[in-house]
């Protein structure tokens, strides 16, 4: 293609065309960029007459997009993270005066038990910029990446998309939570007998906890199932209720709610990984590898601790990461 074809190219059009290809709706297309609809319609008007095609047909309350449009977006969504991915490596980052807006994924565990210290650092280090947190699980991290509506996610993960990466950050170790005193920890059958309450996004009564139990022969008995962290330690005060939760959220929740405790699982489980996931074209971002940098210093699990290695003639220093 003669390059020249390009000055004809509006840059802006082709991010608010990604956009429509992602919403398939040109009020949220408006929203997610921050302009106005009227702007919006304008701009496909604009790339109507630049495709020659009218890229979008309405079906419904739906804009389901042409076979150009789709030819199109299949070459132009990887050129659009080159030029990102460009433009960033010119882009030096402060964090001491950045007034940035970061947007993060993060599951419930994660933000009661890991953000708040990630947050006390960041205060200090970066005290103007500005962090939205929104909920990911892991059958929603991928379109919440593909869509740019996060960055970076942190959560258990699935099926990702073919330009992710992913980064393990711990292993996740479930502990019981409970608002009743005892000096005696848990049985498996007092496990088994007493009530317990699930967080589940999807109103699920039930949770791998469920699964390993079944494995080994055994059930409990579910009686409350809510959607979010928060409200656990109010619900359980004064009751005999238990809940099985990450390690880092139970500890968490015991160290700052009077009254509640929280001890090992009376068996033997797995563990499952926590890990953060990005899309490969914020790669070389300054401000985002910053991000991902303290986001993997305060969760993950990995303590850099000094280790002492016998020196002998010939031999060097080496520094171990453990």
């Amino acid at each position: 293609m003669n390059r020249n074809e390009l000055r004809k190219a509006d840059i802006n059009l082709m991010v608010v065309f990604e956009t429509l290809m992602q919403e398939r709706n040109v009020t949220r297309a408006a929203e997610k960029l921050f302009l106005g609809q009227p702007t919006i319609s304008a701009a496909l008007n604009r790339l109507r007459a630049l495709m020659n095609d009218p890229l979008f047909v309405r079906v419904g309350h739906r804009m389901e997009p042409t076979a150009r449009a789709l030819e199109i977006i299949q070459h132009l969504s990887p050129a659009l993270d080159a030029m990102s991915t460009a433009l960033s490596l010119t882009r030096d980052f402060n964090p001491a005066d950045s007034t940035m807006t970061f947007r993060i994924g993060l599951s419930d565990d994660v933000e009661y038990g890991l953000l708040p210290a990630l947050l006390r650092a960041i205060r200090i280090e970066a005290p103007m910029i500005v962090i939205v947190v929104k909920h990911v699980d892991h059958w929603n991290m991928s379109e919440l990446l593909m869509s740019g509506e996060i960055t970076v996610g942190i959560s258990r993960t699935e099926d990702l998309p073919a330009n992710a990466k992913r980064k393990q950050l711990r292993a996740m170790h479930p502990r019981v939570l409970r608002a009743d005193q005892s000096s005696t920890p848990l049985t498996l059958d007092e496990y088994c007998s007493r009530p317990h309450v699930v967080v589940s996004h999807t109103a699920n009564i039930s949770s791998f906890s469920d699964e390993w139990l079944r494995a080994i022969g055994r059930k409990r008995h579910v009686v409350l199932s809510i959607p979010q962290y928060s409200t656990l330690p109010a619900l359980m005060a004064g009751t005999d209720l238990l809940a099985s939760l990450p390690d880092y959220t139970s500890m968490a929740m015991a160290a700052a709610a009077r009254g509640l405790s929280d001890e090992p699982l009376p068996f033997v489980t797995p563990t499952l990984d926590l890990s953060m996931v990005w899309l490969s074209l914020s790669d070389s971002d300054p401000a985002e590898r910053w991000l991902r940098g303290r986001l993997e210093a305060f969760m993950s699990d990995r303590t850099p601790v000094p280790i002492a290695v016998p020196i002998s003639v010939g031999s060097s220093l080496n520094q171990i990461d453990p």
